[in-house]
């Protein structure tokens, strides 16, 4: 699989080059303090490697190709702290690479410098251009230790091209293999279990962060951890998109929206469900939550391979505007902005709002979300419901379909768990 995936990278880049990955350092807290560590997603790709401070190099020319890691060696003192880490020998057997080509981290300068040194040539032929993952999120955050090794490769070799890698990367990881998707599946089942959860302890006069304590509580049991900071968002709470105080107490009478997830193997789910406080809906509530669900059903019978994600987004719009006319929310068609105002889906796998292409059609074998919403804050009402879809030729494939979301599941689920 490992294979599989460098060999696809490696056939879309050109000859005579090479490619650097770096695995990522956790950053400063304060103090002797750090926050924890997550692996960059894109070595994690082609290594299967968690492990801080490792680098991945591909090397393309003179007709074949070979993948080195750099790995610090394991220093006694420091393992009977933190750990020993991955010997050279572990560490080949985990990325699949030759035990030969696993070298010391200290020497990874020197093996550039070899590569493109004259004495070196006749290897992989005369390198021209160094590809490393130059993605910037904006210009606030501070340079990554990819853009910052660019910088550095130039000062040393200005006569090498350097290239961003960051897109074929991100066309590589939108289309799921199987072992991603099984990954997925696990992390959607867990978040089940978490949601039946809070159903099950979801009361007036409860605080929103103790649902999210109760959601906490399952992925502590399953030795996993949210794969973004919950909402738990009760009343006009909801009507906030990315609300995480989660500091209200449950008032009696409303809805409370949960927008949650967690990891399996640092794939991700993305679960949004909208439950009654009091145990049932109110007619308004239950119209209203109506509409969204059936959007939300339309749009998974309508998502389809080569399809753009504007013809998505539109077709999510368009149907929410048709049903808020008809509830007599809104009269004319622009005035659906104030009430829905985020688009119908996105890409989800290593990173919840995931990599990938969104200029290009959407792939088969893509995992996109799909969550419609209404948010009326003048009622102190915030829907949204959200399922996880594996994008097939001839039916997609709803990977979240066992967490239920009809009205009569819940309220008799629900029901059930207070008569306890």
């Amino acid at each position: 699989m490992l294979e599989n995936r460098r060999e696809s990278y490696i056939k879309q880049i050109e000859d005579q080059s090479m490619s650097i990955f770096f695995s990522g350092h956790a950053p400063l807290k304060s103090a002797d303090q750090f926050y924890p560590f997550v692996v960059n997603r894109n070595f994690f790709y082609l290594t299967g490697i968690t492990q801080e401070n490792v680098c991945l190099v591909l090397m393309k020319g003179a007709g074949k190709s070979d993948a080195y890691l750099f790995i610090d060696k394991i220093d006694p003192v420091k393992a009977l702290w933190d750990g020993a880490g991955l010997t050279f020998a572990e560490a080949a057997e985990k990325a699949h690479v030759t035990l030969e080509n696993v070298r010391e981290m200290s020497t990874l300068d020197t093996f550039i410098a070899q590569m493109l040194s004259t004495s070196r040539r006749a290897l992989y032929g005369e390198l021209e251009a160094i590809y490393l993952d130059l993605e910037r999120l904006n210009e606030k955050v501070p340079a990554t230790e990819s853009i910052q090794f660019a910088h550095h490769l130039k000062a040393l070799y200005p006569q090498v091209l350097i290239k961003s890698n960051q897109m074929i990367m991100a066309e590589m990881r939108t289309i799921k293999d199987q072992t991603e998707i099984d990954e997925m599946k696990k992390a959607i089942a867990i978040t089940k279990v978490g949601l039946e959860r809070i159903m099950s302890e979801l009361k007036v006069g409860r605080y929103e962060f103790q649902l999210e304590a109760e959601f906490n509580y399952v992925l502590n049991l399953h030795r996993t951890s949210p794969s973004f900071n919950t909402i738990a968002a009760q009343g006009k709470n909801a009507t906030v998109l990315h609300y995480i105080e989660n500091d209200s107490a449950i008032e009696p009478g409303s809805l409370v929206l949960f927008d949650l997830g967690c990891l399996s193997n640092h794939y991700a789910s993305d679960i949004t469900r909208t439950y009654p406080a009091n145990g049932r809906f109110t007619p308004r509530q239950k119209e209203i939550y109506e509409l969204v669900l059936s959007v939300n059903k339309e749009a998974i019978k309508f998502l389809k391979p080569g399809m753009t994600l504007k013809e998505f987004n539109d077709f999510g719009k368009q149907k929410l505007t048709e049903g808020a006319k008809k509830l007599g929310l809104i009269k004319e068609d622009d005035e659906i902005t104030r009430y829905y105002y985020h688009s119908l889906g996105h890409y989800l796998g290593l990173d919840v709002h995931d990599v990938g292409n969104y200029t290009k059609p959407i792939p088969e074998g893509a995992i996109i979300t799909v969550e419609p919403g209404l948010y009326i804050a003048e009622e102190g009402i915030g829907i949204r419901i959200e399922d996880d879809i594996l994008v097939k030729t001839g039916g997609n494939i709803n990977l979240s379909k066992e967490i239920i979301k009809e009205v009569s599941e819940i309220e008799a689920y629900m029901e059930a768990k207070r008569s306890r």
